[in-house]
């Protein structure tokens, strides 16, 4: 009897074996996952094995060719050489291919690093955004260790050319040395050394329960701990002054500036080969200083091609610089520093301006003014401009200028009076718009004031004036246009006439093999 039921429990456990072998064998079934470099390749298939299999697995969810892509793929697969053999596994997840395991695991963005903890998915721990493999490593140490482990030698971070954080506390075992070392965890990019070294009040006359920066020895900035200071408070004043007082954008520096918690940007965008750069950006260099953990101050060379789109985001174009805008990334709302003279008061009075909350936001579209249309000169704005300049029967000739540069207030007489000059030909219309306060979604080239002449065609054409600033001038040029203008239109209309009559002909043909086929 006994032996039998030893046969019938063998057999049970047979059965139930072969089910789960079947069942890893089922091409819907969890299997195990692909290894590429010591790095797990997940999917929707096999996630749930790796997490229950492995008692860390820390996963990037990426999209591929995106920006910090390539340099978190490097990074972990430096970082999974170092970690094989421990109890920590890498893996990745593509989001475009694994939406369905993305939305399961409530993972947004498009950057995601998430350590799981002894196969729960529910409660991640979020990883950093790591620069190398070295800072996973740090990362993953930090976080299994204590701010024991951060005690070192003041002389050793002296020496050091790389931003070293120091925390020097008079007790070990008190609140702000643990806020610290939470911060530390949070930026493993950087060094963070625990002393209680009494030489740093001699050296840099600090006093205890302070954190400093310091670099090649020279300090760079300090803060007191107070009771009330957050682990995020900490952290914001360590990555401000991580930075340069002025950052220039590049491919390199843009997730740093992105990832910044200091969410107001104040950027310059100037040609760095020009003759006045030197001079505007030393003023620039020197107002962010002051502005430091409140605004972030980024140079953007628009002689850089590489820089087009964001250009393109702010509709900067290369003739426009060197001007100044503010952004505040929490609303999106851009403010332009209404001025062409950029120097240290200029600036500080703009930056000071937005922080109070004076400064007016720069529109796409400034309000239609009440009665734009009744002067000898009509008044344009964003949204009546390309309404009024592309009129296939008007010839338009319209002066964007800044109402700040004396360049264009000096024209503002001459285009009254070439306004009345005209004011006979109901075929022509004299206007203006302040190319500051609106978006010119046009091409257009040279520096403003600008004067650009829209002739009376269907097509979208665009003269700019380069002849002298006189009245007698502009009529001249208005005339040759209107002319020219005239003989292309003549060849316009046949043209359109023309395929008119080719579209009728072809709808013809159709209509009467319907009828045949009818």
């Amino acid at each position: 009897m006994a032996a039998m039921r030893r046969a019938l429990l063998l057999a049970a456990t047979a059965v139930c074996l072969f089910a789960f072998v079947a069942a890893d064998a089922q091409p819907g079934g969890d299997k195990s996952p692909p290894d590429k470099d010591g790095v797990l390749q997940l999917e929707k298939g096999n996630f749930r094995r790796s997490l229950k299999k492995h008692k860390q697995l820390l996963v990037y969810f990426y999209t591929p060719l995106s920006g910090d892509s390539q340099r978190i793929m490097t990074a972990f697969k430096g970082a999974a050489a170092e970690l094989q053999g421990s109890e920590v596994k890498l893996g990745v997840v593509d989001v475009t291919k694994e939406k369905d395991l993305a939305k399961e695991l409530n993972v947004t963005g498009l950057l995601a690093i998430k350590l799981y903890l002894s196969g729960d998915k529910h409660n991640p721990v979020d990883c950093p955004a790591p620069q190398s493999s070295a800072s996973i490593l740090t990362w993953l140490m930090r976080r299994e260790g204590s701010a024991a482990d951060l005690i070192a030698d003041l002389s050793q971070s002296e020496a050091s050319g790389e931003l070293t954080a120091i925390g020097f506390f008079k007790e070990l075992n008190n609140t702000y040395v643990q806020v610290f070392y939470a911060a530390a965890i949070d930026l493993p990019d950087i060094n963070f050394v625990v002393t209680e070294d009494d030489d740093v009040i001699n050296k840099y006359g600090l006093t205890h329960d302070v954190v400093f920066l310091l670099k090649k020895s020279k300090l760079i900035q300090a803060y007191k701990m107070m009771p009330q200071t957050s682990k995020e408070e900490l952290i914001i004043f360590i990555t401000v002054y991580q930075m340069d007082p002025v950052t220039e954008y590049t491919g390199e520096t843009a997730t740093q500036i992105l990832a910044s918690p200091v969410l107001s940007h104040a950027l310059l965008f100037v040609n760095k080969s020009s003759a006045e750069f030197t001079e505007i950006y030393s003023a620039f260099k020197g107002v962010a200083e002051s502005f430091r953990l409140r605004i972030l101050f980024v140079m953007v060379n628009v002689d850089e091609p590489r820089n087009g789109r964001l250009m393109e985001y702010f509709r900067v174009r290369t003739f426009e610089a060197p001007l100044i805008r503010l952004v505040n990334l929490t609303t999106h709302v851009t403010y332009h520093l209404p001025s062409d003279t950029l120097d240290v008061e200029t600036i500080r009075n703009f930056c000071l301006s937005y922080l109070n909350g004076t400064a007016k936001p720069k529109m796409q579209s400034e309000p239609i003014p009440e009665g734009w249309d009744q002067q000898p000169v009509k008044q344009l704005v964003g949204m009546t401009l390309e309404k009024v300049a592309f009129n296939p029967d008007k010839t338009v000739f319209v002066l964007f200028y800044l109402p700040y540069t004396q360049e264009s207030i000096v024209l503002f007489p001459l285009w009254e009076g070439l306004a009345e000059a005209v004011k006979a030909r109901e075929d022509v219309v004299i206007a203006r718009i302040d190319a500051s306060a609106n978006d010119i979604n046009m091409s257009m080239q040279g520096s403003y004031p600008s004067l650009c002449l829209f002739p009376a065609l269907h097509a979208e054409r665009v003269v700019v004036y380069s002849g002298k600033r006189k009245l007698k001038d502009l009529i001249k040029f208005l005339d040759k246009e209107m002319e020219k203008a005239k003989k292309d239109r003549v060849k316009e209309d046949e043209d359109r006439r023309k395929y008119i009559e080719a579209v009728k002909s072809e709808e013809e043909k159709k209509a009467n093999k319907t009828k045949d086929e009818l």
